[in-house]
């Protein structure tokens, strides 16, 4: 089988366009648990604990300056509201894909069982 003739058959098995999908379903999910996470959780958040934006939490180690030859140094922080946003963000992911692959795994065991 030449190399074109098997990707072709890859690329049009029904197991790639599932992945495909799933990539795309994915991103747009992704982008769904950070709206939510920023949107909805954090801002809540933020104002129980002082009005305060969570995401801009943090440790200042060196605050920014300009150098002797006028640049500008960045300040140097130790940023852990943005951390405690994107932890947030993957345990929500996390626990919605091991609800699916949990549902997932009951539809695939009452198959079987149905066949037997």
């Amino acid at each position: 089988m030449s190399f074109l003739q098997e990707f072709k058959t890859f690329a049009v098995k029904g197991n790639a366009m599932d992945m495909a999908v799933g990539i795309v379903v994915g991103a747009a999910f992704t982008k769904i648990v950070n709206s939510l996470v920023n949107d909805l959780i954090m801002p809540p958040l933020g104002l129980m604990i002082g009005g305060v934006e969570f995401k801009h939490l943090q440790v200042l180690l060196r605050a920014a300056y300009t150098g002797d030859a006028g640049e500008a140094v960045p300040e140097v922080a130790i940023r852990y509201g943005a951390f405690l946003n994107t932890l947030l963000e993957f345990l929500i992911i996390a626990f919605s894909m091991f609800v699916v692959v949990k549902f997932m795994n009951r539809l695939i065991r009452k198959r079987e069982q149905e066949a037997q």
